[in-house]
């Protein structure tokens, strides 16, 4: 089963950054498309940024210039850099994998980790 462990969430200024970890087990990366998901209570869980197997990167209009993905397949790791943060930001992060490309904008993966908590306040 793959198993996913998310890090680096915390408590930031508006206009500050973090550095969103994910480190997948349980399968090979390589083959995969990997995205990071947010999730508010009262919405859905929604796709931010994706890293497909082969190389192309897509991220939502509201994260667009401000956060960057990346991948290591070598460590079965995904990072995700978040830059200029705002209120809005406030969200649990999620990484999760799919086979498919482009990934869907709204999960529908059944497995997921515990998440990495991101607030983003003044």
């Amino acid at each position: 089963q793959v198993q996913f462990v998310e890090s680096g969430g915390g408590l930031v200024q508006p206009g500050g950054s973090l550095r969103l970890s994910c480190v997948v087990s349980g399968t090979n990366l390589r083959p995969y498309a990997v995205g990071w998901y947010r999730h508010t209570p009262g919405k859905q869980r929604e796709l931010v940024a994706a890293f497909s197997a082969i190389g192309p990167t897509n991220y939502a209009d509201f994260v667009k210039g401000r956060f960057t993905i990346s991948r290591d397949n070598l460590k079965n790791a995904v990072y995700l850099q978040m830059n200029s943060l705002k209120v809005e930001d406030t969200a649990a992060y999620y990484c999760n994998v799919a086979r498919t490309w482009p990934m869907p904008t709204i999960a529908s993966m059944s497995s997921w980790g515990q998440g990495t908590q991101v607030t983003v306040s003044s």
